[in-house]
């Protein structure tokens, strides 16, 4: 059983990497659950390796980073002078940029903002000037998450093996 666990810890770790990237799963809170899933192995010793307070330490950063998920494109926006419908056309990209791969994902934020702000009448360079916010605020997002996900998976490996 307990291998069992410490396999599916990893394997959920691993989906919340491709969740940093793919906006639909939550990627941080998966990869907790997986570092979570090791606390009912024998692998940890509970006591002496710090694991428990690990475990809520990285709960904080997950809660903090997937608030921020949801908070630092639309900063990213408005620092770059975006308007509401500039932030919604970033949401709708990126909900539409997932059936064009990778690459949608990317530029799907992009192409939102710069067609929500060309709606509300800017011009050309100030709807790309916002739109660019939305995209640095995008790119921001994944790589906190990406960062969470890592220190999630480096604590694993070393309250797993070590």
């Amino acid at each position: 059983m307990d291998i069992t666990l410490a396999i599916l810890g990893m394997a959920l770790i691993l989906i919340g990497f491709a969740g940093s990237i793919v906006p639909i799963i939550p990627g941080p809170p998966i990869s907790w659950a997986g570092f979570l899933l090791l606390k009912w192995t024998d692998y940890v010793n509970k006591g002496a390796s710090g694991y428990e307070n690990t475990l809520w330490i990285l709960l904080f950063f997950v809660v903090l980073v997937t608030i921020l998920d949801y908070v630092v494109p639309i900063l990213g926006t408005k620092k770059y002078g975006g308007s509401k419908r500039g932030v919604w056309g970033a949401t709708i990209g990126v909900v539409v940029g997932l059936f064009f791969g990778p690459l949608g994902i990317i530029i799907g934020p992009f192409l939102g903002a710069y067609i929500g702000e060309i709606t509300t009448g800017k011009k050309d360079r100030e709807a790309l000037k916002a739109a660019w916010g939305s995209f640095v605020g995008f790119l921001l997002g994944v790589g906190l998450k990406l960062m969470t996900c890592g220190t999630i998976l480096f604590f694993y490996i070393r309250h797993w093996f070590f």
